[in-house]
């Protein structure tokens, strides 16, 4: 493309900026939509739930593997999982870009549509509502989601009690294996990035990392069901486990029969952002059963009836060495 066709960010006034985002994110759903200091939502139940996440290249995302419409995809779909985990239906994102000010035009253009996208994909409802616009020697995407419960109450982590059942909605394991091949085939000798061919961006496993779809609508879905606990299952299945047994005072005895043929990445991989919840009764279409809840023992998660030993999932404190480069 031409360079005069695809200005650098650097080159503009945040105005052209802000007009070439808003252009492609299409119209607004609030009261009062981008264009003033704020926002203007409803509020049907006087309730708002809402959710902050920060991508960041290096820990995060590589600009090598993931492009501009992944970004702004994968942005709106961690934050819509976190309401739909709540059993919220989401209504606005509010999204923060700090850009280097060599960023191209075409990029922010990318990141708008795949933003706009996800939207009208996973949450027809929601749509980018505000957000901020700044320079930094790093690019970071930072949404804020929110949304309305609807006259519900939030399903919250610690409802979970001894006798429910353990169920999940959406894939488990796809978005680790997809992180694992790009760090196995998509370096270079010195541990350097290289670009994904557009051949290989189609694999499975790729788009579940790069390119995540939750299953959004099962949030209410579950709510309505009367799902006693519920979280998005960001980490990794037996990390987050262990957040809500914790939560409830409860163990959760996960079987691995309900895991799929190889059940190692669906225990320990994270980014899938599918919903893992508990149910008293019945377990509503769209989720699967993976185990059950017992009383508090010595172990948050068992496997099978057997401890696990804690390994696998993510956490950014940990894990941040493993991932440089």
């Amino acid at each position: 493309m031409d360079a005069a066709a695809d200005p650098r960010v650097g080159e503009l006034t945040e105005g052209a900026v802000l007009r070439a985002i808003l252009a492609r994110l299409g119209p607004s759903r609030a009261e009062i939509g981008p264009g003033d200091d704020a926002a203007v939502l409803a509020a049907p139940d006087g309730r708002v739930v809402a959710t902050v996440d920060t991508l960041v290249h290096g820990p995060d995302f590589r600009l090598a593997w993931s492009s501009a419409y992944d970004l702004g995809w994968k942005a709106a779909a961690v934050n819509l999982a976190d309401i739909a985990a709540m059993g919220a239906r989401p209504t606005a994102l509010l999204v923060a870009l700090a850009m280097p000010d060599d960023t191209r035009l075409s990029f922010v253009h990318g990141l708008a549509d795949g933003l706009r996208e996800a939207c009208e994909s996973l949450a027809p409802d929601c749509s980018v509502e505000g957000g901020d616009l700044t320079v930094s020697d790093t690019l970071t995407i930072a949404v804020t989601a929110l949304g309305s419960l609807d006259g519900r109450a939030p399903v919250l982590r610690s409802g979970a009690r001894a006798g429910d059942v353990v169920a999940v909605a959406g894939g488990l394991g796809a978005a680790g294996r997809g992180l694992a091949k790009l760090f196995g085939r998509f370096r270079d000798a010195a541990g350097r990035p290289i670009p994904v061919d557009d051949v290989t961006r189609t694999d499975r496993d790729l788009v579940a990392q790069l390119r995540p779809s939750p299953p959004i609508a099962l949030g209410r879905a579950a709510a309505d069901a009367g799902a006693t606990a519920m979280m998005d299952v960001s980490d990794g299945l037996v990390l987050d486990a262990t957040r809500m047994a914790a939560a409830s005072g409860v163990t959760l005895d996960l079987d691995t029969a309900g895991l799929g043929d190889d059940p190692d990445p669906a225990l320990t991989g994270g980014e899938d952002h599918a919903l893992l919840a508990t149910f008293a009764g019945a377990v509503p279409e769209g989720f699967r059963t993976i185990g059950r809840v017992v009383d508090r023992g010595a172990h948050p998660v068992l496997v099978d009836g057997r401890p696990h030993d804690g390994r696998g999932g993510w956490d950014p404190y940990q894990d941040w060495d493993a991932h440089r480069g």
